[in-house]
């Protein structure tokens, strides 16, 4: 079994507190698996009766007139027979429910949905509601716009490399390069060969995903210049960019005519799909953001690798998505850092620099600056890493990830150095 703790004990802690928890995230991260398997489970085995688990796949042809939204509400509530017990309500695939006319009132334009259902559930005493929904119709704007404040999102992510590395049992430098290779989709680790596993990405990418934002967004002329686009953000992640220069890229060299606004609204879709993550730059010392240039990171890097067919393994960027994708699962706001700094060059005029920090890690009082790093084997490369941190003159802790093995130490100037494995493996490595 593949274990997703993290996830069972924020359910866990959400728990009978009066609001609809919402499972999201991209499709095939395990949605459902935690909700009827794991969650299901531990249920059973803190005494809940299996009869108070009622479960509806929406997806399955069984349940098929269920998608009726006022029968839907009907079965749940023959289910409930005992007011003095608790329930629990496990709606997966919720976005497969139809809205339908209010059969009761004379407007077309008076529909019964999904949300109305919950919404009545809710006021059941003795009913604790869970849901999962595809990332093609059930989004976090969508449940921040339907449920207001009666929604609480648990967002779900492909599997961390703890998970990765729990589950596989094998040496860490063997599941680290497996891990940043096919990335961490359940279903793509349970595959036995790189042909299987290149074959189900890349299906998962193009016949699912693809087709969700299509669908969703009524996009039926402009695939291919979707499809250009995701090749050449897959082609520079970790790159500064931002819509203006991919337009004047498309123009100098695919000879194609897409305004910066078209392609921004393009790239908002597969954000709000949980394909990728958009990440802005913040001026440390100014105490502002910085909006343009910036960064995409892909949610998986299985995916990224996927959409290039695997030839383009650059590992230092590839370690930065994997890094960025662990600090926002542990619950990080992540940004970019900028150090400026003003200098006289050789002839005495005075110059402006910037200087980049790959990620500041902020939650709560705690902030991180970090450097992600594949090797500082030499004195530039370290002096490199070494310039922004030192310009930044607050008390918050300075991180420089490397990719060797090495053993945790602090330089002279407090800077933590710590190897990728012990920072993905131990969640309170930061600290350390």
């Amino acid at each position: 079994m593949i274990k997703r703790d993290k996830y069972l004990n924020k359910i866990i802690s959400k728990q009978n507190n009066g609001l609809i928890k919402v499972i999201t995230g991209v499709r095939r991260s395990g949605k459902s698996y935690l909700l009827n398997f794991i969650y299901k489970n531990y249920l059973l085995d803190h005494g809940v009766n299996e009869n108070n688990i009622i479960m509806l796949a929406l997806d399955e042809d069984i349940n098929i007139k269920y998608r009726n939204p006022i029968l839907l509400g009907e079965y749940i509530r023959e289910k409930i027979i005992n007011k003095d017990e608790q329930y629990y309500i496990f709606l997966d695939e919720i976005q497969k429910v139809e809205n339908i006319q209010n059969p009761y009132i004379d407007n077309k334009e008076s529909l019964i949905t999904f949300v109305d259902v919950l919404l009545g559930l809710m006021k059941i005493p003795n009913c604790d509601i869970y849901v999962t929904g595809s990332n093609s119709k059930m989004l976090s704007s969508d449940i921040l716009t339907e449920f207001r404040d009666r929604g609480d999102e648990i967002r779900i992510y492909p599997l961390s490399f703890k998970e990765f590395y729990d589950y596989k049992k094998i040496d860490k430098s063997d599941a680290y390069r497996e891990y940043i290779t096919y990335g961490g989709l359940p279903l793509a680790i349970l595959k036995d060969n790189h042909e299987d596993k290149s074959k189900y990405l890349k299906d998962l990418f193009n016949k699912t995903y693809l087709k969700d934002v299509l669908e969703r967004n009524d996009i039926k002329n402009n695939q291919e210049e979707i499809d250009e686009l995701l090749n050449i953000i897959s082609s520079s992640m970790g790159s500064l960019t931002n819509p203006l220069k991919l337009s004047n890229t498309f123009k100098s060299v695919r000879k194609i005519n897409i305004t910066s606004q078209t392609i921004s609204k393009y790239l908002d879709y597969f954000i709000d799909a949980f394909i990728l993550d958009k990440v802005y730059r913040y001026d440390i010392k100014g105490k502002k953001y910085i909006n343009t240039p910036l960064k995409y990171y892909y949610t998986d890097v299985g995916l990224r690798n996927a959409r290039l067919n695997f030839r383009q393994q650059e590992e230092n960027h590839i370690m930065e998505n994997v890094v960025y994708n662990e600090l926002k699962l542990r619950g990080f706001d992540v940004d970019i850092g900028v150090v400026e700094y003003n200098y006289k060059d050789e002839n005495g005029k005075n110059k402006r620099k910037q200087l980049e920090v790959d990620f500041i890690a902020s939650k709560f009082n705690k902030k991180y600056y970090i450097q992600s790093a594949l090797t500082i084997s030499n004195e530039d490369k370290l002096d490199q890493e070494l310039n922004s941190l030192k310009r930044i003159n607050d008390s918050f802790k300075k991180v420089i990830l490397v990719k060797e093995n090495i053993m945790p130490w602090y330089d002279n100037n407090g800077i933590l150095y710590l190897g990728i494995y012990d920072f993905l493996l131990n969640e309170d490595s930061l600290d350390i």
